[in-house]
């Protein structure tokens, strides 16, 4: 059999296999998916009676947590290491699919005939290729987004609206591909051998441009956001925003409610186009401690030059990325681009093979993508502890996440698949801080 048939076989029955390890277990081998979140209570007695040890008040703060609550967040994200692993192997095989019987070599004569500038016929392959790719990953996609996260109860999205969002989605994927593919390729041929280095800069170029664009742009697309209205949340956020050299004058919400029950809040945005923003979810389900203690890391994460730290890092990575691909790439085309119709880099025919052998780098890297991340979100929480000083109400939002969040993973787990510290981790820093600073 040959070799791409054989990956052909062989994805289907495998990825079925993964989506079952991802799925929630059924109702007689463990807890209600749809329970909700169970924290025992407490009151500011409990909190004044916490031992002074940093440890023991972490525990105590994690033995709030119901058994059947922490087993559910420990399925739920067991199963995504799954689906990250389902999500590879169906790029492969879109890949395989694009590059066996020369389809991928197809797409790119056509294009050649109903174009005349080189710039025009990459985008328009890069925008077949996108719309292709979304459409294959569409089962993927739809159980993902929609079918386990309801399966889980966090989900409060109508299966209509969550095809909404995924045309939209659809459209956004081919409009940004046909972009990238165009001048990506443009600068590959230009470069030649140097394509890699002119590469990376291109891509932390347009990296560069989606953090301004997104907030702007696309976020509004799936969102409505509004000013928050004057109150002690409003008050209490803009104090801390102005205080740290934070340049805006308004908080804003969004209706995140309409898709999930998560509570999440940002600072969008590069420079002086920073909006500072939190979900309804935030502002209904956590008190104005938790609030605070949660937008203190946000502003965290705009202070500290999170963005543009973050920015240069990821062009770092694809740096290496593009390096690994043009070593793996030459191997690759001397044994198989015969048969694929397509023998070089510049070719935007081996696009699939690019994106297959870059994913693949990622795959390898993701215990250092997720290091980057979690690395600037310890320092987010440090910065928020500092800025709220209000170590409880950062505990107590943090036993909130365990809807969805393992809550006390092992250290080999959390370093390779955490691209935030789990619970334990960030209570245990507010509790160190509470121990150093002698706060009650």
């Amino acid at each position: 059999m040959k070799p791409l048939r054989l990956l052909a076989a062989l994805l289907a029955p495998l990825l079925l296999l993964l989506l079952c390890l991802a799925g929630p277990a059924r109702a007689d081998e463990g807890p209600d998916p749809k329970a909700p979140i169970a924290v025992a209570p407490v009151d500011d007695a409990w909190r004044a009676a916490l031992p002074r040890d940093a440890q023991l008040a972490t525990q105590a703060y994690l033995d709030r947590l119901a058994p059947a609550a922490v087993q559910r967040a420990n399925q739920y994200e067991e199963g995504g290491y799954w689906l990250q692993l389902a999500e590879f192997l169906l790029g492969l095989g879109v890949a395989a699919l694009m590059l066996g019987g020369r389809r991928s070599a197809r797409v790119r004569d056509w294009t050649q005939r109903v174009g005349r500038r080189p710039l025009f016929r990459d985008g328009l392959y890069g925008a077949v290729y996108g719309f292709s790719a979304a459409v294959l990953m569409l089962p993927l996609r739809f159980y993902q987004g929609h079918v386990r996260e309801h399966a889980y109860g966090m989900s409060t999205q109508s299966v209509g609206a969550w095809w909404g969002e995924w045309a939209i989605g659809l459209g956004l994927e081919a409009l940004g591909a046909a972009l990238v593919v165009a001048l990506l390729y443009a600068v590959i041929r230009r470069a030649g051998a140097h394509w890699w280095l002119w590469g990376t800069a291109l891509c932390g170029g347009l990296l560069a441009l989606l953090l301004l664009v997104h907030p702007v742009w696309i976020a509004p697309l799936f969102n409505t956001y509004t000013p928050l209205e004057p109150g002690p949340v409003r008050s209490a956020v803009l104090a801390m925003a102005q205080a740290n050299g934070v340049p805006t004058a308004e908080v804003y919400t969004f209706d995140a409610s309409r898709q999930t029950q998560r509570i999440s809040a940002n600072v969008s945005g590069l420079g002086s186009s920073a909006q500072v923003r939190l979900n309804d979810n935030l502002l209904k389900r956590t008190s104005l401690p938790e609030i605070r203690a949660v937008m203190g890391h946000e502003l965290g994460h705009y202070v500290l030059n999170h963005g543009l730290k973050m920015l240069m890092q990821f062009t770092l990575l694809i740096l290496f990325g593009f390096l690994f691909c043009q070593w793996a790439l030459s191997r690759l085309f001397a044994h198989f681009g015969a048969r694929w119709g397509t023998q070089a880099v510049g070719d935007v025919a081996s696009l699939p093979l690019l994106a297959a052998v870059f994913s693949f780098f990622m795959l390898l890297a993701t215990p250092v993508f997720n290091t980057i991340v979690r690395t600037q979100e310890i320092e987010a929480d440090r910065f928020g502890l500092n800025l709220a000083r209000d170590p409880h109400g950062f505990a107590e939002a943090m036993l909130k996440l365990a809807d969805y969040r393992k809550p006390d993973p092992g250290a080999l787990e959390e370093f390779v698949f955490f691209h935030h510290p789990s619970a334990r981790h960030r209570i245990h820093d507010a509790m160190r801080w509470r121990e150093a600073m002698g706060t009650p």
